[in-house]
């Protein structure tokens, strides 16, 4: 079975289009014995774009193909004729993705909806024709301009996914398990930490036909805010997610307590960025069929105040009650509206 490798970060060389040269010429009709300079203008060269496409969900093709050039600009010819442009190079990239200029770090712009452009590389103006040079004292003028140079330069592409519910937690906690339960996906499910190295997308379908997207990000280790681990490449697919979703080992399968699991994630995530804290979630205590779960459950509940939801994503059980939550808060408005209208109202009674 093949394969298929996911890329959230590439780096780019590209070249915009050169700008056509001016063209020198002269009318040479028979009956116009002094017919002056007709030479045209050169085309402009083509820019590159990036443009978000919900059909792109990896940076994997521009990974294997970093080289990237725009067409050039055409040159000016007689007879005033402009040179033809270049064509512009549109590069589809998926929603969330951020360009970077690699030697100076500068921000070149992001696209996040689809349809949404920037250009990473400006093309090339086209070069004046003789044409432009004509004067009262100078009306055989021979000077034209080069095209000048398309903008080259060295990009940094990095992915940062766009999902409505992110499931952050420890290594081996079961994200992965009740990404399957609640969606298409089909991540990678083994008994041994880092199964996920990289973040999968499925989509959750309600009842109603409503749908979102859930992303499984790769689970993150101590220190991760400063880089250990998967590091930066996990919490930087966080930053997209309207909701998210942490999942507590509540077994201690690892010999992990659970406690200070939580304490951990709130720690990681604040340290990288205070917002993500204060970011609405769910708490959910998974691997509740396992015997060792109710114990520490418990003893959570009493060191945190906190009331997470149990659930057992191997075995399915409250999975149902997760994924009603997460309707209820992402659309809280639909919810209550049909919650209001199979109650019926005074007069009916």
């Amino acid at each position: 079975m093949k394969t298929i490798t996911f890329k959230d970060r590439v780096r780019l060389y590209v070249t915009a289009g050169k700008g056509g040269d001016g063209c020198v010429a002269f009318r040479r009709e028979k009956y116009v014995p002094l017919g002056g300079p007709s030479g045209g203008d050169g085309g402009h060269g083509g820019s590159v774009f990036l443009e978000a496409s919900p059909h792109a969900n990896s940076l994997l093709d521009l990974y294997y193909r970093p080289h990237q050039k725009a067409e050039p600009g055409g040159a000016g010819q007689n007879k005033d004729r402009h040179g033809r442009n270049g064509e512009d190079l549109v590069l589809k990239v998926p929603c969330g993705t951020v360009a970077l200029d690699h030697d100076t770090g500068l921000r070149l712009g992001e696209v996040i909806s689809e349809g949404d452009r920037v250009c990473i590389a400006k093309g090339g103006r086209g070069g004046l024709g003789n044409i432009h040079f004509a004067t009262s004292s100078h009306q055989a003028p021979r000077e034209s301009t080069p095209g000048t140079e398309g903008e080259q330069r060295t990009v940094t592409l990095e992915l940062k996914l766009v999902a409505d519910v992110g499931l952050v937690g420890y290594p081996n906690a079961g994200k992965s398990t009740l990404l399957r339960r609640l969606t298409n996906a089909q991540p990678k499910v083994a008994s041994y930490p880092f199964t996920t190295l990289n973040p999968i997308i499925g989509i959750l379908v309600n009842e109603d036909y409503r749908t979102l997207k859930v992303a499984d990000i790769p689970g993150l280790i101590d220190g991760a805010h400063e880089g250990a681990g998967l590091g930066h490449d996990f919490l930087r697919h966080i930053e997209r997610t309207d909701f998210l979703v942490w999942v507590i080992d509540m077994a201690g399968v690892d010999g992990r307590n659970p406690v200070d699991d939580y304490r951990g994630l709130m720690h990681e995530l604040t340290e990288y960025n205070e917002e993500l804290g204060q970011r609405p979630h769910i708490l959910v205590a998974n691997k509740m069929d396992l015997p060792e779960a109710a114990d520490n459950l418990a003893e959570f509940k009493r060191e945190t105040g906190l009331d997470p939801l149990p659930i057992s994503a191997d075995s399915g059980e409250q999975v149902e009650s997760l994924k009603h939550k997460l309707f209820s808060e992402l659309f809280p408005s639909i919810d209550a509206a049909s919650s209001s209208s199979s109650t019926p109202d005074s007069s009916e009674r």
